[in-house]
């Protein structure tokens, strides 16, 4: 949905306010595919590995890739569990660290894994590899990437003053 919102303020398609008015909710990918292979959607967004198989095979055609102006994951977590340090947190944190070290180390693995529970080819596991980059410390974000983030769901309208904010 927001990413939807990226491209329209990318191609400044944002300057009309009933952006977006139309738009259908198809739940899940197998939904998208059949939408778009019948007309009843125009075009839709999604991971490139993740439909990659699916536009080898013919079934759905790729036309372009946006990339988000922000990571993919981030941890979240309420202020009142941060601010007195709750060791929950740390400890946390402190595993996402330990786990993406033994990932980042242990390649091979990691592209088992992504090939046989993620359903990636083997070559696609490797490539999508070297697209990703997982900090070495998970804790903390940095301002710029709030703001950035803040201000594209504020033209979303997903963020709006007074509500929330």
């Amino acid at each position: 949905y927001v990413m939807g919102f990226v491209l329209a303020d990318q191609q400044g398609w944002l300057a009309d306010k009933t952006h977006f008015s139309d738009t259908v909710v198809l739940h899940n990918f197998e939904n998208l595919r059949n939408a778009v292979n019948s007309g009843e959607a125009d075009f839709f967004m999604w991971e490139h590995f993740t439909s990659k198989k699916y536009y080898d095979a013919g079934e759905i055609r790729r036309v372009g890739e946006i990339y988000t102006p922000w990571s993919s994951w981030k941890i979240v977590a309420s202020t009142k569990l941060t601010k007195s340090g709750d060791a929950r947190v740390k400890t946390l944190f402190e595993k996402l660290d330990r786990g993406t070290k033994h990932f980042n180390e242990h390649q091979d693995e990691a592209v088992e894994y992504i090939s046989t529970e993620l359903g990636y080819t083997e070559p696609d596991a490797r490539e999508w590899l070297k697209t990703v980059k997982f900090p070495a410390h998970t804790e903390g974000v940095k301002d710029e990437v709030v703001r950035n983030c803040v201000s594209v769901l504020r033209k979303a309208g997903v963020l709006v003053e007074g509500k929330g904010l």
